[in-house]
């Protein structure tokens, strides 16, 4: 293209003066995002000195105009000219923008359609228009830029775009090519002051330690000592803590854009049908008496009126009790989703949760257009309310059931005796099973309500039923149904979905819920082989129709490949306004949680996590790092582990090779099992999770278009090898439980998985999505929240102890990612010194010493430092993380609770399995609510004792006692030291206040404290007083000076 390199205003008025008159020169604009043309003229009386550096900004533009076939220069409208033919033939006229171009500037629509280029790299232009703002379009042009959508100019001499080239700017006109997902830092002006405070307060630490150190409390070495132990470790503790979130981030996607990448009709697609990989859902449950069969079905109604291809959507439920409750519940709810589904899907109900949207407070006819929503919603209520009925009477027809079953059985037995004993009955009683028998007349395989052998709930047969058959891959439309709803113009297709319930004999190690989900994992993997899993807890519901589109988003995009699972927060119903005992959990989730996806990713917290398969199955990414150096700073790529595997083992012999590498972890599985099908599904499930390949930056991707091929119908061997894999015994001589799967040896089966792919080197992600993408239930109650605790924290105490130590990690590890990870594995240690410094202020104040000489200017100036610092690091963190001040306030309280509750057992049975290899075993957290029904938190006011309440409740009444004596002897002292009375007062006072939400619990609904509190606290009084008087008597004589008494 040429350009004028005369003055562009006369070259330009010159051009144009012989058709329009000489104010209306050709006009240079462009047309922003929002359709509006902005004029990019310079009129002679318009001053623009200095809106521009030079006075030659103009000499490298010249005027295009698109290709399109009712604007080429010197042709007919009808004339078909493409573009760079058009190009080339205004270069051999002397271009559009020289002297020759006002012949062809005489039609209107070519002034309505004139667009600016520049042909030379010009810094002011691209940086400033006069607008003010940036114009993207032309700096990819200039830029040469490949990525996105905007070039206003295609080289031919450019090689050719694409991995194996090809691709036209017609490629990119049809189909563009957009991110999925977007990286949203957070602003600079709250991290870097939140990093800096991070700095001040740890060299204030390190001085105060310091200073501590140096000067010590003679009169009281023994309390000195304590303290300042119990400093140096909580120091370290909030080191291990506060480094991991120096980076938070946030993550946006783009579900439109998804759309159009997968489900748009395309020279790859013709009939727009769904291009996603599948996903399975996996629900746990093991026991409907603490689990409510009516809860898990609402979960599963949830999954399957998810948003999301039909056809590419299968859901598994695990019954690790192998209940018949559960199964019939489970039969119900398919049945009831033939209704409740299309429903959703016709008047795009949210949440899909009938309980949960039924419960709503907000309007249900907000948004709704349909006129015949009211009708079909007072309908489906109706069959939900009967739904509810016959979950709720399931128990009882299954008992009449297996009564009436039974005692026709005791005839035919009793007939028997009587034709082999000449017509009479024998005097001894007549054996028969009391069995569980079926709807369809059938011995129940599982769990009966007599339990005997080969029916117990750990001696069982293996169940898989299909309940709901894999559907077609076209859409089946609804209609009139007067009976029903009209579901006219409405997909009625359901998901597959299956009931799981793996086989359990005696003498086996099933694993608890990591052997569950490794036995989904299996039989999913036969029947549907999603790419991508979904694990859910039976209590925790799709929220958010589109979450698993959200989620898909990131593995979908460039870098997808290398994502293990993207773990979405966990978010709670029914919890008290006050959220006493911190359920909610805001300051891990909103805070932790979105600083560790800056690193490496978010740990794997059980639930509401989708996984990649292959992750899953124990390989490695298909691109990772190592990081080396003391502090992890050098970076460089690991090596293809699987390339040395191959070229090794054609080296040597399978006898004579050795690991390829210096960690366990980094070694590929091999052992599967003996199912040919099921290790024929490895590489196919890998292969559909890859992303695209439609961008030069996907390294590892698959053609568009390759997932279209419709899922075959199931058939009986298939069913049989399904069964086949969830076995008892397959798991022999294999890796699930040690390289594959969910990984064994812990209580917190999820946080050691999560870690174990986080060694290998794949990446997690953190999605946060506007609309909750999950919810679930809590425990409310002050027991079953500290037993919950408790086994959050044996679980660390397991994996500290273990091989799984972040010590031992790879250096696939991040360095600060590797510090969270330590974390997790030394939190409940820091229990034995919170509970010795929560007992410092009543020994200061018991003695009439304190922690140091005196309360002098060092050490208050140091405290108010520090608690400054604190306090302006705690504000941003909120600020950042998004959390309310209440909500950290309540987690400071129960970090204290918990911690000189439920974290001391934790590391006492920790260290007991370790040394004495008593095994550790939990309940499962009651999912039901209270007794009282018309109260939803009647849960929160019953008090059930537990040994765990004894530490708290020594350490309320030991500060109580300890302010009575302290306030007393500073009162009649001779001479008063009431420094160390008002120092000892505040710590006491500082421990009591993280005590009050344990104190509450205590009283009950109405302050109504239970009676083995009063004996407890009576008891710890009694004792302290009398171990006190022991220690240090009072004397026998009182000496009277200067009107005063001393005793």
């Amino acid at each position: 293209m040429e350009t004028s390199t005369a003055s562009p205003k006369k070259s330009l008025l010159s051009s144009s003066s012989a058709v329009r008159p000489p104010h209306q020169a050709v006009k240079f604009a462009r047309r922003t995002s929002s359709g509006r043309i902005v004029s990019l003229s310079r009129d002679d009386d318009l001053d623009m000195s200095g809106e521009f550096p030079g006075p030659n900004d103009y000499i490298n533009y010249t005027v295009m105009m698109p290709p399109t076939p009712d604007n080429q220069p010197g042709a007919a409208p009808d004339s078909k000219i493409d573009g760079p033919h058009r190009r080339r033939m205004a270069e051999e006229e002397g271009g559009y923008g020289g002297s020759n171009g006002g012949r062809h500037a005489g039609a209107t629509k070519i002034e309505r359609r004139m667009s600016v280029m520049q042909s030379s790299n010009n810094t002011s232009m691209l940086l400033r228009s006069q607008t003010g703002d940036f114009d993207h379009n032309r700096w990819l042009f200039e830029t040469k830029g490949k990525y996105g959508i905007g070039n206003a100019f295609w080289s031919e001499q450019e090689e050719d775009y694409g991995p194996k080239g090809g691709m036209s700017m017609s490629d990119f006109m049809d189909k563009p090519w957009k991110p999925l997902t977007r990286k949203l830092k957070v602003p600079a002006a709250v991290l870097s002051p939140y990093r800096l405070l991070v700095v001040v307060r740890m060299v204030i630490l390190g001085f105060f330690l310091a200073w501590r150190i140096q000067n010590p409390n003679r009169d009281a070495m023994w309390l000195w000592g304590m303290s300042i132990v119990c400093e140096i470790w909580f120091a370290f503790s909030w080191l291990l803590d506060i480094l991991p979130k120096l980076n938070p981030i946030n993550r946006a996607t783009d579900l439109v854009a998804l759309h159009d990448k997968f489900e748009q009709p395309s020279s790859s697609n013709p009939t727009g049908r769904s291009d996603l990989p599948g996903v399975d859902v996996f629900v746990s449950t093991a026991d409907p008496e603490k689990e409510p069969p009516l809860v898990t079905a609402n979960t599963i109604l949830s999954i399957l009126a998810v948003d999301y291809p039909i056809e590419k959507l299968s859901c598994y439920i695990s019954d690790d009790g192998g209940a018949i409750l559960t199964f019939e519940a489970m039969a119900e709810a398919v049945h009831f989703a033939e209704d409740w589904v299309p429903f959703c899907r016709k008047h795009n109900i949210e949440p899909r949760n009938p309980d949960s949207y039924f419960n709503s407070k907000t309007d249900p006819t907000k948004n709704k257009k349909r006129t015949d929503f009211v009708k079909d919603r007072r309908w489906i209520k109706r069959e939900y309310d009967e739904f509810k009925v016959r979950i709720n009477g399931l128990p009882e027809a299954i008992r009449k059931r297996s009564e009436m079953y039974n005692s026709r059985e005791e005839t035919k037995e009793k007939k028997l005796a009587r034709e082999k004993n000449g017509g009479l009955l024998p005097l001894e009683p007549i054996k028969f099973e009391k069995a569980t028998w079926m709807a369809d007349g059938t011995h129940w395989p599982g769990t009966w309500l007599d339990p005997t052998v080969d029916h117990s709930k750990g001696d069982h047969a293996g169940i898989l039923q299909v309940m709901s058959k894999v559907p077609e891959n076209d859409p089946v439309m609804g209609h009139p149904d007067e009976k029903k709803l009209d579901f006219t113009g409405i997909d009625i297709r359901l998901p597959m979905f299956a009931y799981v319930s793996r086989e359990k004999r005696p003498g086996f190690d099933h694993n608890k819920k990591a052997g569950a989900m490794n036995a989904m994992v299996r039989a999913s993997a036969i029947l549907s082989n999603g790419p991508f899993v979904l694990n859910l807890d039976c209590d925790h519901y799709i929220y958010n129709s589109q979450a698993v589109r959200e989620g898909m988003c990131f593995m979908m995009d460039r870098g997808g490949d290398r994502l293990c699972y993207i773990q979405f927060p966990q978010r709670f119903e029914g919890i008290d306004p006050s959220d006493r005992y911190a359920n909610h959990n805001t300051v891990f989730f909103d805070g932790n949680m979105r600083a560790l996806d800056g690193l490496q990713g978010p740990v794997y917290v059980g639930t509401g996590c989708m996984f990649r398969r292959h992750a899953i199955y124990g390989f490695h990414p298909p691109r990772a790092n190592e990081y080396s150096g003391a502090f992890g700073q050098l970076k460089s790529p690991a090596p293809n582990i699987a390339m040395q595997a191959q070229s090794q083992t054609e080296e040597l012999d399978e006898s004579e090779t050795q690991p390829l590498t210096s960690h366990p972890d980094l070694d590929l599985p091999k052992k599967f099992g003996n199912s040919s099908m099921f290790t024929e599904t490895i590489a196919i499930a890998e292969y559909q999770g890859r992303p695209l390949a439609d961008h030069i930056s996907v390294k590892h991707g698959r053609p568009p278009g390759a997932l279209l091929i419709p899922r075959p119908p199931l058939d009986a061997p298939t069913v049989a090898e399904a069964v086949a894999v969830i076995s008892c015994w397959y798991e022999d001589k294999t890796e699930w439980g040690e390289r594959i799967g969910w990984i064994y040896g812990s209580v917190t089966e999820d946080v050691l998985t999560g870690y174990r792919m986080h060694n290998r080197g794949w990446r997690s992600v953190y999605c946060i999505t506007k609309r909750d993408a999950f919810r679930g239930t809590a425990p409310i109650n002050l027991t079953d929240r500290l037993h919950q605790v408790l086994r959050w924290a044996t679980g660390s105490v397991e994996i500290f102890f273990s091989r799984n130590n972040a010590f031992l990690g790879s250096k696939r590890l991040k360095f600060l990612q590797r510090v969270a990870y330590l974390n997790v594995g030394i939190y409940p240690f820091t229990s034995i010194f919170l509970v010795i410094y929560c007992f410092l202020p009543a020994l200061s104040l018991f003695t009439g010493h304190f922690i140091v000489q005196s309360l002098n200017i060092a050490f208050l100036s140091y405290l108010l430092i520090i608690t400054i610092c604190l306090t302006l690091i705690s504000l941003l963190e909120v600020k950042w993380s998004g959390i309310g001040l209440e909500e950290w306030w309540r987690n400071e309280q129960f970090w204290v609770i918990g911690g000189t509750s439920a974290h001391l057992v934790a590391v006492i049975q920790g260290l007991l399995k370790v040394v004495a290899g008593i095994e550790i075993s939990f309940k499962l957290t009651s999912k039901s609510g209270g007794e009282d029904e018309d109260d939803i938190y009647a849960d929160l006011y019953m008090v059930k004792w537990t040994s765990l309440f004894i530490m708290p409740l020594t350490i309320i009444v030991v500060n109580i006692v300890a302010v009575v004596i302290g306030f007393s002897r500073t009162i009649y002292s001779v001479i008063p030291e009431w420094s160390k009375l008002m120092g000892g007062t505040f710590f006491s006072f500082w421990v009591l206040a993280h005590m009050y939400p344990f104190g509450k619990g205590l009283m009950g609904r109405r302050g109504r404290v239970p009676t083995i509190v009063y004996v407890w606290s009576g008891l710890v009084s009694i004792t302290v007083s009398l171990l006190w008087i022991s220690i240090s008597p009072p004397t026998d004589s009182t000496n009277v000076s200067d009107g005063g008494v001393q005793v």
